[in-house]
């Protein structure tokens, strides 16, 4: 009985397929920014995380800032990914125990990809149509119904998908 309790408890703090891919992703970028002399020294490790949080943008900017890697971040929390770093614990192993104390950081995930080549634009919701457009920096003035923005996407379409010969 004691046994099967464990077992429940080890199953709920694991991480499932696709949680906190945001982290673990940028997580394994400061793993390959770190040298190899510097691997194991927090410091060191503290500051490539605040270099490459530097250059990050979108969803990864958004974990940097909830981690206190960005100069605009309210917290520092910092010292609770360098340290398991510096003794190269797996970034999945990371974030895990990162979820159990603030779980907004595992609640990031990436944008997906829209293949336009393939997919049918009376299928998607308009957010996101917004998001195609928005990808593409453009507008659609007076849009109001669906069917307008996929009018506008299908006449941008050429402009932003030209096909390679």
């Amino acid at each position: 009985m004691c046994l099967l309790a464990l077992y429940q408890i080890t199953l709920v703090s694991s991480l499932k397929a696709g949680d906190c891919e945001v982290c673990i992703g940028v997580i394994n970028k400061i793993y390959k920014a770190i040298p190899s002399e510097d691997s194991t020294n927090p410091d060191k490790i503290k500051s490539v995380l605040i270099d490459v949080c530097s250059g990050m943008k979108g969803r990864e900017q958004k974990f940097c800032y909830y981690i206190g890697g960005t100069e605009d971040a309210a917290t520092r929390t910092l010292n609770d990914f360098t340290q398991p770093m510096g003794y190269s614990m797996p970034a999945e192993k990371i974030c895990e125990r990162s979820k159990k104390k603030d779980a907004q950081v595992c609640e990031l995930r990436y944008e997906k990809q829209i293949d336009l080549k393939n997919v049918d634009l009376k299928k998607l919701k308009v957010r996101d149509l917004k998001k195609i457009l928005a990808d593409w920096d453009e507008i659609c003035d007076g849009c109001l119904e669906k069917t307008d923005f996929i009018n506008r996407i299908e006449e941008l379409k050429p402009k932003f998908m030209r096909e390679e010969l």
